[in-house]
């Protein structure tokens, strides 16, 4: 909040700028769908949801754990190889030097996959332990990622339109989870 000219003392909201790129509004449409398909994942999965046992349900996570932390030793490995065939890359940081357009492209995905993982990983955990009928939403969800990051990294270097729908299928089914989770539990409180 920043103080505003009409009053004096108080904070004013500042307004958001109208989207009046091409590039914002390709992020806004590829966000946009990726929440649709989200949705509609989730719906169906708690349409065909099987009653499991606990245990199930956590084996299942953990499977779906086990899926995003592969992908995040896929692009620990790609951004190792690409500094290994690279001369002027192999030492890193280390060398002094900054990295080939081709590693730093190779580090953002890395970055922000592990970001993913990082939020997905508990929510798919929790979300088998909390919710009885998560039994095909954990293995969904772990497929929506596998997509997401599939997308994201192959459209990286196309621009943030490109890769805004990889990107969002990504965060959006992780934050969907922890959603559902806080819905359970306040549920379970009230």
């Amino acid at each position: 909040m920043i103080p505003g000219p009409e009053y004096p003392g108080q904070t004013v909201r500042p307004t958001r700028a109208p989207i009046r790129d091409r590039r914002q509004s390709g992020v806004a449409r590829g966000m946009a769908a990726a929440l649709v398909v989200v949705v509609l994942t989730l719906a169906v999965s708690w349409s065909i949801a099987p009653i499991l046992s606990p245990t199930d349900r956590v084996l299942r996570a953990v499977a779906a754990a086990t899926v995003a932390a592969l992908w995040l030793a896929a692009t620990i490995g790609h951004v190792a190889a690409l500094r290994f065939e690279s001369p002027a890359d192999i030492d890193a940081a280390a060398g002094g030097g900054g990295d080939s357009p081709r590693v730093a492209i190779a580090q953002a995905v890395l970055r922000n996959t592990l970001e993913q993982v990082v939020l997905a990983i508990p929510a798919y955990l929790a979300l088998a332990w909390v919710v009885e009928g998560s039994g095909v939403m954990v293995p969904a969800l772990a497929a929506l990622f596998s997509v997401g990051r599939t997308l994201f990294w192959a459209n990286y270097a196309r621009g943030a339109a490109a890769r805004a729908f990889g990107f969002a299928l990504t965060f959006y089914s992780s934050v969907a989870a922890l959603l559902i989770i806080l819905v359970a539990l306040v549920g379970r409180l009230v």
